[in-house]
């Protein structure tokens, strides 16, 4: 009834979690993927550290991660987002606006103190439903 998401290339070395829940409703299926960050280095750093790029890089991840699920960008219906820094708002909404340009999901957008790679600005989680 429930099932682990993992995309073909996801590195182990991410952590132990799993990317995503897939969950068997009758007529559909619910997806929680976990939050996303962007990439580290060899040091546990943000591979860069601007905002627009890690943002475009999250939402890669999350993307990939909803394939692998059979779902897609466009079946989100809540994202999560969690900043370290507010003002990167204008520029975290328009990207995420151009990502969620077909479909408008229900979100949250909050400051949080900091991230756990350091150097990461930005974290998303979503919640996906896929029918049958």
């Amino acid at each position: 009834m429930i099932e682990n998401i993992y995309p073909e290339d996801w590195q182990q070395t991410r952590g132990f979690y799993s990317p995503a829940k897939k969950i068997d409703l009758g007529n559909a299926y619910l997806i929680y993927v976990s939050g996303q960050q962007v990439d580290k280095n060899e040091n546990n750093e943000a591979i860069t550290e601007d905002i627009e790029e890690q943002t475009e890089l999250v939402f890669q991840a999350i993307e990939k991660i909803l394939k692998a699920a059979n779902a897609s960008i466009d079946d989100v219906v809540k994202a999560q987002i969690f900043l370290t820094n507010i003002n990167d708002f204008l520029r975290v909404s328009a990207i995420r606006d151009k990502w969620f340009a077909k479909n408008k999901p229900v979100s949250t957008l909050v400051e949080v103190n900091a991230m756990t790679r350091k150097g990461a600005k930005i974290e998303i989680e979503v919640t996906a439903v896929i029918n049958k």
